[in-house]
């Protein structure tokens, strides 16, 4: 299983869980997994069928080019990021 990190906006949906392994062999699933522990994970990280645009999805150090089907090994490591803004 991918050790996933949840980033601080979207603990309060873990109830402060910062780390855990999730099943999946894609960003999908792993996403679909997360939904299935903690409801609406899924809406936060997600517009419809596409990761929100304010989301950066890492995989193994690397930004993801694929979105939802960005393939993850079950030793990958999986970071959801949200964009910072400000001025």
């Amino acid at each position: 299983m991918a050790s996933v990190w949840i980033p601080s906006l979207l603990r309060d949906l873990t109830g402060g869980i910062s780390e855990l392994d999730v099943p999946g062999q894609t960003i999908r699933e792993v996403i679909d997994s997360l939904d299935e522990r903690f409801p609406g994970m899924r809406d936060r990280l997600c517009d419809q069928e596409r990761i929100r645009p304010n989301i950066a999805v890492v995989v193994d150090g690397l930004r993801s080019q694929h979105g939802m089907r960005e393939r993850v090994n079950a030793d990958s490591e999986v970071h959801f990021v949200p964009a910072i803004s400000g001025g």
